[in-house]
């Protein structure tokens, strides 16, 4: 799956072995208004892309892969509908922030007589949020179908990195660049859980029911401030010290990357031509070679 700035399309190998690349034309009213173009707001976009475009692209693969749409238009009648989308991405919604919110401050709450409610707590919880992070991409790593997505995970960021290189998009440049991107959502996630530590500790210590609510309605702020930090980064890689900060987050990259086939390569390279091409940046119908 790629984005650019007037569309997102997604490349998907078809059960008879082409690929079907299928786009969509992103919303005017918020990819092109100032306001989402601005510090801080940009992040909650973001996490718009994250969560409803990449639930829905993940849906037409599957529905593609299932043999029920056979079109990039996918008029077909798919396996999964929108009904079923909208309530996967409720149930993620819920599964994510109980699991890495609201389960931390749950078993801070287990050790509160013997670390209080001051900055240790806070620490802690942060700790607990990150092994859990760090724990479950391991554990989905080791399945075969998400050792799969990582591979096409990886093949984006290497076909993103041969572009931004000036090198040619076929399989043998493609291969040769990096599989670590500094914009890639693995490093978003961990910039996540560290700037939550200093968003929560501004709230400080109110009753219980209110700090459950701030592990909630505040994640829109966690994940704007969180952004604007990685943004930053890509920026100003070129400083060592900037290297040195963004280091572990690209580290972490290695938990959900995989290197492609050459399959792989070439759907990340579909995908990410057809883009470029409705941004204006390539001719239609022409690859870069």
């Amino acid at each position: 799956m790629m984005r650019g700035r007037k569309a997102v399309a997604v490349a998907v190998r078809q059960p008879a072995g082409g690929i079907l690349v299928h786009e969509e034309l992103l919303a005017p009213r918020l990819y092109q208004n100032r306001v989402f173009r601005l510090p801080l707001l940009r992040g909650v976009l973001l996490l718009w892309d994250m969560l409803v475009l990449g639930t829905r692209m993940m849906a037409f693969a599957a529905n593609v892969a299932a043999g029920q749409i056979t079109d990039e238009n996918g008029e077909t009648s798919p396996a999964i509908g929108k009904g079923a989308i909208a309530v996967t991405l409720a149930i993620s919604l819920a599964f994510a922030i109980g699991i890495f919110f609201l389960g931390p401050l749950a078993l801070v709450g287990l050790v509160q007589r013997w670390v209080g409610t001051g900055a240790l707590a806070l620490v802690l919880e942060g700790i607990i949020r990150l092994v859990i992070l760090l724990g479950y991409l391991w554990l989905i790593g080791r399945m075969p179908s998400i050792q799969r997505v990582f591979g096409y995970h990886g093949a984006e960021h290497k076909a993103i990195n041969a572009f931004e290189h000036g090198e040619p998009l076929d399989v043998a440049h493609v291969r040769a660049a990096s599989k670590v991107h500094t914009r890639c959502g693995t490093g978003f996630l961990l910039v996540v859980m560290v700037v939550s530590i200093v968003v929560f500790a501004l709230v400080g210590n109110p009753p219980l029911l209110l700090r459950i609510l701030s592990r909630i309605v505040l994640v829109p702020v966690v994940a704007a401030i969180a952004y604007e930090l990685m943004r930053l980064g890509a920026t100003y890689y070129r400083f060592r010290v900037v290297r040195w900060l963004v280091a572990p987050s690209l580290a972490l990259q290695g938990l959900t990357t995989r290197e492609p086939d050459d399959s792989q390569i070439e759907c990340a390279i579909s995908a990410l031509e057809r883009v470029l091409e409705k941004d204006g940046l390539l001719e239609p119908g022409r690859a870069i070679a």
